[in-house]
């Protein structure tokens, strides 16, 4: 079964949550499979963006296109809500993440390396679980 990219709003993601707008580069961009759009936070961490797909997936692999954040988490539930997630990955603690399944995926950005931050992509690649 080929992988599917399931961050993307093509795909069926929703944007759940973003803890900053800002009307010329929304979070919603993220999903919408271009690297020339981009969310931008505002001046104050941790930051964080939520994920739901259309259905429980497993997940092999998880990307994000940013610059200047300092330290990310990706964090995971598998719940019918977005409640009760579980770390995966903090940035710089591994390199290898193991196969997964979720709902929906929880980005948080805990620091920068200037007081803004932008995120042109997010990506999780993987095949449906349940249908």
């Amino acid at each position: 079964m080929r992988a599917t990219d399931w961050c993307r709003s093509s795909a069926g993601a929703a944007l759940v949550l973003a803890t900053s707008s800002d009307a010329e580069h929304p979070a919603e961009s993220v999903a919408d499979g271009s690297s020339k759009t981009f969310w931008t936070t505002t001046g104050m961490f941790p930051q964080e963006l939520i994920i739901g797909f259309p259905k429980c997936v497993k997940i092999s692999k998880v990307a994000i296109q940013c610059y200047l954040v300092r330290t990310l988490r990706i964090e995971r539930s598998t719940s019918k809500d977005p409640e009760g997630f579980q770390q995966c990955i903090e940035k710089g603690e591994t390199e290898f993440l193991p196969e997964f399944e979720a709902t929906y995926l929880r980005f948080i950005i805990k620091s920068a390396f200037d007081h803004f931050v932008s995120v042109h992509r997010v990506m999780a690649e993987g095949t449906a679980e349940h249908t």
